[in-house]
């Protein structure tokens, strides 16, 4: 069995897999040894792979190594199935990494737009050679609304909701539609700009906010919330074999 971590901004998810099939997942708002003791000895996990977007602490390094588990730290140097054409890998974000993976796993061989909608909003593209070729990154749904009202004198605090129109018709109805509407706009413009390079992609969509816009978006997509755990899992069996 494999236990996956991906400890993001403001949660770490945390996967049981069986080879390549999903067996349980959860969220958590912090990371502690005893509910991965409780994991480890439930699932009887074999190895581990943790992901990070923050520096890792050394207690789950030594909580790891101390329960003599095979231990994968998801770095710039770990072998991936995928080539990352990217001028600075050492910046490049594990989740990104994952997340491709994932899609190159789920769909394999095709080109992919791996859309996560997270605390920002990355746009990565994997060509059908299994190449990331760039991408993109944007502020996401809840920090487009927290800007508005930080950066400004009068604008409202307004939570992440969906707009009931189009245009606002109140304060609070415009601010959430400037920011939804954007960026489902956004989105739109990302796919019809690689449409224009690229014949044919898959388009994944993952992260916090999907439900928002998965239906809103005229594009065929898949709508995978876990994409990025399966990918962890997939970069820890290919270290395995490899």
């Amino acid at each position: 069995m494999n236990l996956v971590i991906d400890r993001g901004n403001s949660s770490t998810k945390i996967a049981v897999f069986d080879d390549h099939c999903l067996v349980c997942q959860e969220t958590l708002r912090a990371c502690v040894p005893s509910v991965l003791t409780t994991l480890i000895e439930t699932y009887y996990i074999d190895q581990v792979i943790y992901s990070s977007v923050v520096p890792t602490e050394s207690v789950l390094t030594d909580f790891f190594n101390s329960n003599t588990l095979r231990f994968v730290e998801l770095t710039n140097q770990t072998p991936i199935p995928i080539t990352l054409a990217y001028e600075t890998p050492q910046t490049l974000g594990r989740d990104r990494i994952a997340a491709l993976v994932g899609a190159w796993f789920l769909r394999p061989h095709k080109a992919a737009l791996v859309i996560d909608m997270g605390t920002c909003i990355t746009y990565d593209f994997i060509t059908a050679d299994g190449v990331f070729v760039g991408g993109n990154i944007a502020p996401g749904f809840a920090m487009r609304l927290k800007a508005m009202h930080t950066f400004t004198g009068q604008l409202p605090k307004v939570d992440v909701a969906q707009p009931t129109n189009y245009l606002g018709t109140s304060t609070h109805q415009a601010i959430l539609g400037g920011a939804y509407w954007g960026i489902l706009h956004e989105i739109e413009g990302v796919i019809g700009q690689l449409k224009l390079n690229y014949d044919e992609f898959s388009i994944f969509l993952t992260g916090g906010t999907t439900n928002y816009f998965e239906k809103q978006i005229k594009n065929c997509i898949f709508a995978e919330p876990n994409l990025v755990l399966v990918g962890l899992n997939e970069i820890l069996i290919y270290n395995d074999i490899h």
